[in-house]
């Protein structure tokens, strides 16, 4: 299928297994690669990269093959067009990352739209709650970390609120700094699709 040029498309990213849900909603261009959206993802959310990653379309998974690892068939997602992959309002794809903790996003084609004039993309343009921290054990683990910063002086809440660099408000998401952060990380072609 060719590529949708001029297209964007609204994808709603969310995080399974955690109540209440923590999403974003990211517009990108239909032409954008599956390792793009990966870095908007991550810097979306904000993850932070440190892990392996892989999308699973149609049942074809996708991500940076490792010929160190053993882990099936993973076709290269760097000359993989999400347009070309993804064709149907509705649809919906998994994204996981960092196989360890086995974080899942559900990620849903929302709507089809044309490109704004002197709008820049990828952009978010809604979203809810804090991402869980790195490495805090996946979605058990995060509602540990929950459980214990709820507790009040404790010696367990004191460790992981160092841990996370002093504070942690899981209700927390800034729209204008998460787009910041994608303006900072955004590629040169990514710019060069302004119109």
């Amino acid at each position: 299928m060719p590529t949708r040029i001029g297209v964007v498309f609204t994808l709603k990213v969310s995080l399974k297994e955690i109540d209440p849900p923590v999403w974003r909603l990211i517009e990108v261009p239909a032409e954008i690669t599956l390792l793009r959206l990966h870095e908007t993802i991550q810097t979306a959310m904000p993850w932070f990269d440190y892990h392996l990653h892989a999308f699973t379309i149609d049942s074809q998974e996708y991500g940076d093959p490792d010929p160190d690892f053993d882990v099936g068939e993973v076709v290269d997602e760097r000359g993989k067009r999400l347009g070309a992959l993804v064709t149907e309002v509705g649809a919906v794809f998994d994204y996981a990352y960092d196989f360890g903790d086995g974080w899942h996003h559900d990620i849903e084609l929302v709507s089809m739209g044309i490109r704004q004039p002197g709008s820049e993309y990828p952009r978010v343009i809604d979203g809810r709650r804090a991402c869980p921290p790195e490495d805090v054990g996946g979605p058990d683990g995060y509602a540990d970390f929950l459980e214990a910063l709820r507790g009040r002086r404790s010696r367990r809440r004191t460790e992981l609120l160092e841990w996370v660099g002093g504070d942690f408000d899981p209700e927390a998401f800034d729209l204008a700094t998460t787009n910041e952060a994608l303006a900072i990380t955004r590629a040169p072609w990514d710019r060069s699709t302004r119109r």
